[in-house]
């Protein structure tokens, strides 16, 4: 039995690093000004520094599991693939 790959590029609902670069982008690059790609880049390791000295903390992982929801609700998949029932009007 051979080892499983990475999800598929249509399903980043799957992958788990889509909790960490949602928050990465709202927190660095979203509505941000920066001078220059150095400054940039002061902005992503000083999150990250700030997201690795708190990685268990519960509002963290709290927005963890809401982003999560949130990029699987905009895909319409729930977990195990299968896509949400419709709802019959």
């Amino acid at each position: 039995m051979g080892q499983a790959g990475p999800p598929p590029t249509y399903a980043s609902w799957a992958n788990p690093i889509e909790a960490h670069l949602g928050p990465l982008r709202q927190f660095t690059i979203a509505n941000s000004d920066h001078a220059n790609h150095t400054v940039q880049t002061r902005a992503l390791h000083a999150y990250l520094r700030w997201r690795n000295a708190n990685a268990r903390h519960p509002d963290v992982l709290a927005a963890q599991r809401c982003e999560r929801a949130r990029v699987r609700s905009e895909k319409g998949i729930r977990w195990g693939g299968r896509p949400l029932p419709t709802a019959v009007a």
